[in-house]
C-alpha cells in the first residue's frame, strides 16, 4: 500500500495567522480572549482554546450567556472577517481588538465597499451562509445578490444599466465561479469580474484533484461545518470512487484498507498537520 498526503493539505497563511494569535493571547492578554465566531471551523482546536479560556461571542457582540465582554477584554476577529456593522459595534465597546481578518478577505471588502460606493451591483459567489460571505455583504451599499449555483445566477435581477462587480469567496472552486460568471454573462450583464479566490484554495484544490485522480481511496479530513473541506471532498469524490470525510483519525474505525494500492490524503484549510499526521499512521499501521 502507497499513502500520499496531497502536498498542501492543512492550514492556510490565514487560518494559522488566526489561530497562532489566539493562542499568543491566551498567554499574553491582560483580561479576557473572547473570538467573534468559532476562530475555525475545527472542533478540536476550538475545545482546545476553550479549555484555556477563550470563549466565543455573537455578532452582538454576547457569550452562549448572554454576556458581553468588558472593557479589559481582548476580541478576535477570525479570518473570515465581519461584517462593517459588527466591526463598529466592536470599535464602540472599548475592547481591544486583534484583527486576524485573512489578508486575501479585506481585500475583498475594500474592493465591495469602492465599487458598491460608486453604484455598481455587487455579485458574491459564494455560499450565502457562510461567515465570510456574511462579513463580504456586510461592506456593500445598494444592490447585492449571492450567487452559489446555477439557479441563484439564472434569478439575477439586478439593474442592468449599470455595471456589475462579482467577486467570490476565497474558498470557492474555481471551475465552478468561472461557470456561474459565465451565466451571468450570457443573461446580458455588463460585468467586471475580480477573482478573489485565494491562491492556496486553487493550489489545494488542484493537488487534491490530481492525487484523487492516481488513487485508489481518498480521504479527506476538515470540519464537518468547513465549506472548503466540503468542496475538496466534492472534487475527489468526483475522481476517486472511494472518497470518506473525516474529522479525525478515529472517524476511520470500520474502514478497511486492503483493497487500495494507493490511497492519498487531503486536508481543509482548518485541519492541523497533527489531525493530518495521526490519520496517516492510522491508515500505515492498517497495513501491519
Amino acid at each position: 500500500m502507497n499513502v500520499e498526503i496531497a502536498k498542501s493539505a492543512g492550514f492556510c497563511f490565514g487560518v494559522s495567522r488566526a489561530v497562532n494569535l489566539v493562542y499568543e493571547q491566551t498567554e499574553h492578554a491582560e483580561g479576557p480572549v473572547y473570538t467573534i465566531g468559532p476562530i475555525i471551523h475545527n472542533e478540536q482546536v476550538v475545545d482546545d482554546l476553550y479549555r484555556k479560556g477563550v470563549r466565543i461571542l455573537n455578532e452582538d457582540l454576547l457569550t452562549e450567556d448572554g454576556l458581553s465582554p468588558e472593557a479589559s477584554s481582548t476580541v478576535i476577529i477570525r479570518s473570515h472577517g465581519v461584517t462593517k456593522a459588527v466591526y463598529e459595534k466592536l470599535v464602540s465597546s472599548g475592547c481591544r481588538i486583534a484583527d486576524a481578518t485573512c489578508p486575501f478577505v479585506q481585500k475583498i471588502h475594500d474592493i465591495v465597499r469602492k465599487e458598491s460606493s460608486c453604484g455598481h451591483p455587487i455579485v458574491i459567489i459564494g455560499n450565502p451562509a457562510h461567515p465570510e460571505v456574511l462579513g463580504i455583504r456586510g461592506w456593500t451599499v445598494g444592490p447585492c445578490a449571492v450567487v452559489s449555483n446555477e439557479e441563484d445566477a439564472e434569478r439575477l435581477t439586478l439593474p442592468k444599466d449599470r455595471q456589475v462587480c462579482i467577486v467570490s469567496q476565497t474558498t470557492f472552486n474555481f471551475r465552478k465561479f468561472q461557470e456561474l460568471v459565465e451565466i451571468v454573462e450570457n443573461l446580458g450583464y455588463s460585468v467586471v469580474v475580480t477573482n478573489t479566490i485565494c491562491n492556496a484554495t486553487k493550489e489545494r484544490q488542484r493537488d487534491s484533484m490530481e492525487l484523487a485522480e492516481r488513487s485508489d481511496m481518498m480521504i479527506v479530513i476538515g470540519g464537518k461545518n468547513s465549506s472548503n473541506t466540503q468542496k475538496l471532498f466534492d472534487i475527489c469524490k468526483s475522481r476517486c470512487s472511494e472518497c470518506y470525510y473525516i474529522q479525525t483519525a478515529e472517524d476511520l474505525e470500520g474502514i478497511f484498507f486492503d483493497s487500495a494500492k494507493k490511497i492519498g490524503i487531503t486536508a481543509g484549510a482548518s485541519t492541523p498537520n497533527s489531525i493530518i499526521q495521526e490519520v496517516s499512521q492510522h491508515v500505515r499501521r492498517a497495513e501491519l
